[in-house]
């Protein structure tokens, strides 16, 4: 069951690591690189969701 939580919790944060260090950089040059990387993150997991149903959908 750990091991079923920590796969998809890993799934789940797919996107969400790459987009958070970019929007906290992108927020830092503002001075809000908190809110930056909360919405970078939800940014990447939707446009990683997204990529998986596409290329789901291919069949690639």
């Amino acid at each position: 069951m750990a091991g079923t939580l920590l796969v998809s919790s890993l799934a789940q944060a797919e996107g969400c690591l790459k987009g958070a260090v970019v929007g906290g950089v992108a927020g830092h040059l503002k001075h809000h690189a908190v809110i930056g990387a909360v919405a970078g993150c939800a940014i990447g997991h939707h446009l990683a969701a997204q990529a998986k149903k596409q290329q789901a959908a291919t069949g690639k």
